[in-house]
């Protein structure tokens, strides 16, 4: 399971908005979407936000193990 909410906090404490990654042409809004739900992306999604602002993978992502509800789901 992944989660982006390292990059929200990355955001914030840069004083940026969501959007501010799609107007620098970073991310597309399909993508920035799929983030917000946090579904996977293509690495090379994450290799352009670290490039761009200049971060580790871990201030982007991070992955936990799926708990035994999550495997039941059937979005899973």
């Amino acid at each position: 399971m992944v989660s982006y909410k390292p990059l929200w906090h990355t955001l914030i404490s840069r004083d940026m908005k969501k959007m501010d990654l799609v107007s620098r042409g970073i991310v597309g809004r399909s993508t920035l979407a799929k983030m917000g739900r946090n579904e996977y992306v293509a690495l090379e999604v994450i290799d352009r936000i670290c490039t761009d602002l200049d971060c580790s993978i871990a201030e982007v992502v991070e992955v936990t193990r799926a708990s035994a509800a999550d495997k039941e789901s059937p979005d899973a």
